[in-house]
């Protein structure tokens, strides 16, 4: 299974200039949790998420207007390309410790994005002990907790 047979299409990205606000009313007008964020050339720069704007809210006592996205997103964005196998990019999130990961052509512009959600749904499907391990572990990769800096 590739990564193209499962991804979300309809991804909308914000601009790096854009601000908190305008990243928000995509992630409610698409109902989502995430923003790809391209730079001026359509090419994936960053990533943002719900927690991230909420964090920038609570931390910033700023309006969500007055915040560029750049200020609170991922500048390293981990990312696969839509003909990667579904277990490479499982492997990704596992390794990276996160739950989405964007799909991206070869000029790096993101089509897609697939998530942990997704492939939990394919697997589901074949209910194999085996893949229900590896989902548990990368739960557990993803969901431990942290030191606070």
């Amino acid at each position: 299974m590739k990564v193209a047979d499962l991804m979300t299409r309809d991804v909308r990205a914000c601009g790096i200039q854009d601000s908190l606000n305008a990243a928000a009313r995509i992630m409610w007008d698409h109902d989502c949790g995430c923003a790809p964020v391209v730079d001026a050339h359509g090419k994936l720069a960053g990533f943002v998420t719900d927690r991230d704007i909420c964090m920038a809210a609570y931390t910033q006592g700023t309006p969500l207007e007055a915040i560029p996205v750049e200020r609170v997103m991922s500048p390293k964005v981990i990312s696969c390309a839509r003909g990667d196998d579904l277990d490479t990019a499982h492997r990704l999130m596992r390794t990276h410790e996160i739950h989405r990961i964007p799909v991206v052509d070869p000029r790096g512009r993101p089509i897609g994005i697939l998530s942990l959600s997704d492939i939990v749904n394919y697997w589901d499907r074949d209910h194999s002990a085996e893949q229900a391990v590896e989902i548990a572990a990368t739960l557990s990769s993803i969901r431990h907790r942290r030191e606070r800096a």
